[in-house]
């Protein structure tokens, strides 16, 4: 850290990003302590650093390109009891899982999210839109020029990620190709052989001579 970075900087850089709603881009702090960007990036690296070392329950991070303070991710159990609760509506099965499909595939259209859903996708697009996870970033060049939806900077935010290049590879969710198969083995439903007329012929024919032979003692 340079010299000229004084006591009042530091504490200044902490009380704006303890008020800021969104992350606050390097550039930004930096006009408000009148310091230069690359002195601002490296005070805001040290305060997370000394806040990792004394292990407090938040940090400093570089989300969506810029600073905030949140909690430790290792806190993440308590704080989820706290918000989650009964405090906010969570998204659905369905919403997650267009939300996964747009952050990993996007741009894309609403009719290539039916296609790999296999459901029509407009309400949960609907929601996600409404609370600002996603957004028409783009039009798609072919005939009808489809509206392409991507993910937002609040998406970053909430995951806490600077970047999409910090999503965890789509590969770690698919299942390996021998677990898939051992799955097909366990479910797999083994047929019935099916009885044939003949069969049933033959099955019942020794009951038609057992009565006859009934029938002939009787009249013995």
């Amino acid at each position: 850290m340079e010299a000229e970075v004084t006591t009042e900087a530091v504490r200044a850089v902490e009380a704006i990003l303890m008020v800021a709603h969104e992350p606050v881009p390097t550039d930004l702090i930096a006009q408000l302590v009148e310091l230069p960007s690359a002195t601002v990036e490296e005070v805001c690296v040290r305060l997370a650093e000394s806040y990792e070392s004394a292990g407090h329950g938040f940090q400093v991070a570089k989300v969506a390109g810029g600073w905030r303070f949140q909690t430790h991710p290792d806190l993440a159990p308590y704080v989820e009891r706290f918000i989650l609760d009964g405090q906010r509506a969570r998204l659905s099965g369905a919403a997650l899982e267009t939300l996964a499909i747009i952050a990993y595939k996007q741009p894309i259209s609403r009719l290539q999210i039916a296609s790999i859903r296999g459901v029509d996708p407009d309400a949960v697009m609907r929601t996600l839109h409404g609370r600002g996870y996603i957004a028409p970033v783009a039009r798609d060049n072919g005939p009808g020029q489809a509206v392409m939806w991507g993910t937002t900077q609040l998406f970053l935010e909430k995951l806490g990620l600077a970047s999409l290049a910090d999503m965890p590879p789509i590969a770690t969710f698919v299942p390996d190709a021998s677990l898939v198969e051992a799955l097909e083995k366990t479910l797999r439903i083994e047929a019935e052989p099916l009885v044939t007329a003949d069969a049933s012929e033959e099955t019942e024919a020794p009951s038609e001579e057992a009565a006859e032979s009934v029938e002939s003692t009787e009249a013995e």
